[in-house]
């Protein structure tokens, strides 16, 4: 049985620089209703430690480090049917609004996808000639299993954009 689920709304400020999309939150993220929520997701780990912030589990301290930096999250996936958490589930998708996202905010310089399917569809949606970079970032997941630490080092790209 395949479930309808939606996606929340995009963390973003005028001051943001970067936005970081994912695809859709999974299972645990739905529960908790906040992105990455699933304790083997190395989102917020790698945020905190390329940012040199102090690691805490409290979700609206998590914001604030997000917006203290510059750092915008949604998801490209406004909802879509799934069984379970895996993108290879997803059917019947509606995506968000990106590009009317990314007009109201022109302080955005770049786009980080967490991971593949993120990025495909941002290819969908943008197109090839979009005047930002979109950068395809290894997914935080802990289905994608390349080590933490080359995560991390991929990862460090976003601090180019968010000084």
């Amino acid at each position: 049985m395949q479930n309808r689920i939606s996606s929340f709304p995009p963390f973003i400020d005028d001051a943001s620089k970067i936005l970081i999309l994912g695809s859709i939150p999974g299972v645990k993220s739905l529960e908790k209703q906040q992105y990455y929520a699933h304790p083997q997701n190395k989102f917020w780990r790698i945020i905190f430690e390329l940012f040199k912030e102090e690691f805490t589990e409290d979700y609206p301290e998590r914001i604030s480090v997000l917006m203290k930096h510059h750092v915008a999250v949604w998801d490209v996936i406004d909802s879509c049917e799934r069984k379970g958490s895996l993108d290879s589930e997803i059917r019947n998708e509606e995506a968000n609004q990106i590009s009317e996202l990314l007009e109201k905010h022109p302080n955005i310089q770049a786009v980080f996808c967490n991971g593949g399917k993120s990025y495909k569809n941002v290819q969908k949606i943008l197109g090839k000639d979009f005047k930002i970079p979109v950068f395809l970032m290894p997914s935080t997941s802990p289905l994608h299993t390349i080590s933490y630490e080359r995560k991390l080092e991929d990862w460090q790209k976003i601090l180019e954009y968010t000084r």
